[in-house]
Order: structure tokens, then C-alpha cells, then sequence
């Protein structure tokens, strides 16, 4: 085959998109900062990596600014829950385990979770199981069943 036919690759790869939830893209005003921090530093990474003419560093900086710019448009505010009777988006909730242990979770934003830190996506199976619940009920999650004990 002649070379002529034959597109030569320029070192970069094209990298797919991030994978952007079907959910809809709920988070707390501390979420909605964070995305705005994300979008301002890739932007200003953008604009070095473009100075420095680094294109792969372009090309994951593009796919990176794609993404948290598309779930700034999507994102949708929900204040800190005022009512603390039942569980809901932005709760925190005290649970105590059936092993004795207690577990301290807030239910935030699916770009925020962090579990190992305390934050629960809303659309995780333990956050769906939470939501609607009040102070005393129980829950089952794995091979614990959990009580909660508090709701703020």
C-alpha cells in the first residue's frame, strides 16, 4: 500500500470522553464550588499546556475540561436539608453497625462521594436505602444491618 494512503500518527491519542451519569447531576453548594475550582484550574492548565505546545497534555486537559464543564451546566443546587426528621440529600447520619462500630456519612453529589471520608453518593445502593428513613429505623447493606442513630 502507498504511503500516501496511510495517516500518520501524531503522537497523540485521542482520548474518549469522560463517562457523564444518567442521573440527574444533584450537589451541595460545597460540590458546586469544587466543580467551579475543577473547570477554573483545567482552564488555566489549558492555557500552560497550550503555551508549552504539549499536545498530549492538551488532548487530557480537553477531555477533563469537556467533563466538569458539561456537569457545571447539568448541576443542580440543593441546600442543606433544613427538615432533619428523615434522611435525604445532604443529610448527615450517624448509623450504628450491627459489629458495634458507628459510621458517620453525608449524602452528597455522585462527583463529591468519597466514602472512605464520609460522603455518600446519592445514587449509591446504601444512600438509596437511607433516603425517606428516620432516627431508630434499620437498614441492611452487605452483611451489616445498621440503626440509625442520628440525622443532621
Amino acid at each position: 500500500m502507498s504511503r500516501a494512503f496511510v495517516k500518520e500518527s501524531d503522537g497523540v491519542e485521542d482520548l474518549p470522553d469522560r463517562l457523564i451519569s444518567t442521573h440527574a447531576n444533584l450537589v451541595t453548594v460545597d460540590g458546586l464550588a469544587r466543580i467551579e475550582a475543577e473547570v477554573a484550574g483545567l482552564s488555566q492548565a489549558y492555557a500552560e499546556a497550550q503555551a508549552a505546545s504539549d499536545r498530549d497534555r492538551l488532548a487530557t486537559i480537553a477531555r477533563d475540561l469537556r467533563y466538569w464543564t458539561a456537569r457545571r451546566a447539568s448541576a443542580e443546587v440543593v441546600a442543606h436539608p433544613t427538615d432533619s426528621s428523615h434522611v435525604q440529600f445532604g443529610s448527615t447520619v450517624t448509623l450504628a453497625r450491627s459489629d458495634g462500630r458507628k459510621q458517620i456519612y453525608r449524602i452528597v453529589g455522585e462527583d463529591e462521594a468519597d466514602p472512605a471520608h464520609g460522603t455518600l453518593s446519592w445514587v449509591s445502593p446504601l444512600a438509596r436505602q437511607l433516603q425517606g428513613k428516620r432516627v431508630g429505623d434499620d437498614v441492611a447493606a452487605g452483611a451489616f444491618t445498621f440503626e440509625i442513630e442520628a440525622i443532621g
